[in-house]
């Protein structure tokens, strides 16, 4: 009985000292997974130095010209001291209305965006409208956020409005090609599921794509948000709306305590928004 039980305690600690068996096919992929593609790495960081090297020269990127400005630079930066916030209720009113701005741009961005990315997402749309949509997406990026605020303030005139419409269709080209890439990478396996029992096509977005990216979705969008605030102030540059109209006339004016003042409570507003964020960021993931 006794060796019986020796026996059988010392099988027990041999089998749990050998290690599982594993597929030889899947142990291949798994280190397949860790391994480095040596040649192709070597080769490609010659390559990268020399496109580098070629952009810097293109680019007229210069150590000694940054060096000899760094006396100007800071001579510009003293003017700003000490900040004048004796305006201080035009700017948190400005503030505000790049606030607003940012919301409701953000709202109908990511609404039209996710629209967009239906039609851009590979494992949702037929091929035309796949294609169609990525080349929209793809034109309305190329297109800076400045040149559909002028668009839309020749069309609706100054204010905040023209930079609301502004946000919103340049919105559709940056954050709907995101969309479109959190959809498509979603696990197949529960979506494989819902077609093999005859979900459709609306029930298997529903329930097997949306939920399994909408944390990715709200995190993106809560970067959107970030985002158009600091675009609000550059789209108030051209008459858009928002602080920047105030930022540029304090530049223009040379009231460097004022603009310092601007710039101060820019730095918070989007501080405060980042904190707040991170925090929903880390909430929903």
């Amino acid at each position: 009985m006794t060796m019986l039980s020796r026996e059988s305690s010392g099988a027990g600690q041999r089998s749990a000292a050998t290690p599982p068996s594993l597929d030889p096919a899947e142990r291949t992929r798994l280190e397949r997974a860790f391994s480095i593609p040596r040649g192709r790495f070597l080769v490609g960081i010659p390559i990268a130095l020399i496109v580098l090297l070629w952009s810097f020269d293109g680019a007229e990127f210069d150590f000694a010209k940054l060096s000899d400005g760094a006396i100007n630079m800071g001579e510009f930066l003293s003017r700003l001291f000490p900040p004048d916030f004796s305006k201080f209720g035009t700017i948190v009113e400005l503030l505000v209305e790049t606030l607003q701005m940012a919301i409701v741009g953000t709202v109908l961005g990511g609404i039209l965006s996710l629209l967009v990315a239906f039609g851009a997402s590979s494992n949702i749309a037929p091929r035309w409208l796949y294609y169609l949509a990525r080349w929209t997406m793809n034109i309305i990026r190329s297109v800076p956020d400045l040149v559909f605020a002028l668009m839309f303030v020749s069309a609706v005139g100054l204010g905040p409005f023209a930079g609301i419409l502004a946000m919103t269709l340049g919105s559709i080209g940056s954050i709907g090609k995101i969309f479109a890439e959190a959809m498509e990478a979603v696990d197949r396996g529960p979506v494989v599921a819902m077609e093999a029992v005859g979900a459709s096509k609306r029930q298997v977005i529903t329930y097997g794509i949306l939920p399994q990216a909408a944390p990715n979705l709200v995190s993106y969008t809560l970067l959107l948000f970030e985002g158009n605030v600091r675009g609000a102030t550059i789209l108030g540059l051209v008459g858009a709306g928002g602080i920047g109209l105030e930022l540029t006339t304090a530049m223009k004016m040379y009231d460097y305590g004022h603009l310092s003042a601007i710039i101060i409570c820019i730095i918070a507003l989007v501080t405060v928004i980042d904190q707040g964020s991170a925090l929903i960021r880390r909430r929903i993931t």
